[in-house]
């Protein structure tokens, strides 16, 4: 898988246990580290475990396995290395202590929605009597 199509499923993985504030930063071109940052935040330490677990099986799901897994102890900050892609799952406060995006602030950044499934309702139509008998009421 390439590095771009995995930071964007690891964010659409993210979104299963609710996390908000994801972002994708491009590293390519400023580190050799990792080519990309996936970074979100969560509002307890259960959901920020939450999200690492979604990620982790979602991937495994995909053939890949984690290069190494940090944090889920603490759960304040929890990083999934996946070597090309950097999961960094944060807690609200933490996040904007830390403020990677900051540190890394010649990076591209990728804003990434939660985009709902929408789903056409269609009614099925009704006959003339009947709708006649029901604004009769």
């Amino acid at each position: 898988m390439l590095p771009k199509t995995l930071a964007k499923n690891i964010a659409k993985l993210t979104f299963t246990k609710k996390a908000f504030n994801v972002v994708i930063l491009n590293l390519r071109n400023l580190t050799d580290i990792t080519d990309y940052f996936v970074i979100c935040s969560a509002d307890s330490d259960t959901q920020a475990k939450a999200i690492a677990d979604a990620v982790i099986s979602g991937i495994e799901k995909k053939g890949l396995q984690a290069w190494h897994i940090e944090g889920l102890t603490e759960r304040q900050w929890i990083i999934i290395d996946y070597v090309d892609v950097v999961l960094h799952i944060f807690l609200k406060e933490v996040r904007k202590f830390y403020n990677l995006e900051k540190l890394w602030g010649d990076a591209i950044i990728e804003i990434v929605e939660d985009k709902p499934t929408k789903k056409t309702i269609k009614s099925k139509p009704q006959k003339k009597d009947k709708v006649e008998k029901l604004l009769k009421k």
